[in-house]
């Protein structure tokens, strides 16, 4: 005689199962912090933005920063043709 498993205790396991790999998927979708380093030839490597690291000499990370106020404004003037990527 076969013993048939206890099909509710299974079903709340699966959906335990099924929550915790919810909250992992939750967790890895999340925007990562951004982090900063040097590189080996001297620039500034800024790393959580995407798939690859941005990076610039120190020059170029000044004319950039430099110029916030005037990205910032093209931003708002064309942000109905703006994608965004969280």
């Amino acid at each position: 005689m076969a013993i048939l498993p206890n099909l509710q205790q299974e079903n709340e396991m699966l959906k335990l199962k099924l929550e915790q790999m919810n909250a992992l998927l939750l967790a890895a979708s999340k925007p990562k912090a951004l982090t900063l380093k040097v590189s080996e030839k001297g620039a500034i490597s800024v790393y959580g933005l995407g798939r690859f690291p941005i990076t610039l000499y120190s020059g170029q990370m000044q004319r950039l920063l430099d110029h916030t106020v005037t990205i910032r404004a093209f931003m708002d003037a064309n942000k109905a043709l703006l994608a965004t990527k969280d």
